[in-house]
């Protein structure tokens, strides 16, 4: 994902006080650990999360609190007509266990 330049207090700003309802669902997708980095001289977010069942990620654009939060992020980053953040899928090149 792509953050606007400038955005960068704003976007930390608006994830210290994400919303309980939003926090719930991707906790009830299972979802956990889950973290957003910045990379400061590109503006890219790298986000990296523990779910038990990736499948159930397919179905979090469908409910209306996720849509409104991505309505609410697209002034301060790069984003979809449909709002969403366009993100790029990453090859895994490494992973140590």
């Amino acid at each position: 994902m792509k953050l606007n330049p400038g955005s960068e207090e704003e976007y930390r700003r608006r994830h210290d006080q994400i919303w309980p309802e939003l926090k719930n669902l991707l906790s009830s997708a299972g979802i956990e650990d889950y973290s957003i980095f910045l990379d400061e001289e590109t503006g890219s977010l790298f986000a990296i999360m523990k779910i038990q069942d990736a499948t159930k990620l397919d179905s979090l654009p469908s409910y209306p609190i996720m849509k409104k939060w991505w309505s609410y992020m697209k002034d301060i980053m790069a984003s979809n007509p449909d709002h969403s953040p366009i993100s790029i899928p990453l090859k895994e090149m490494f992973y140590l266990s």
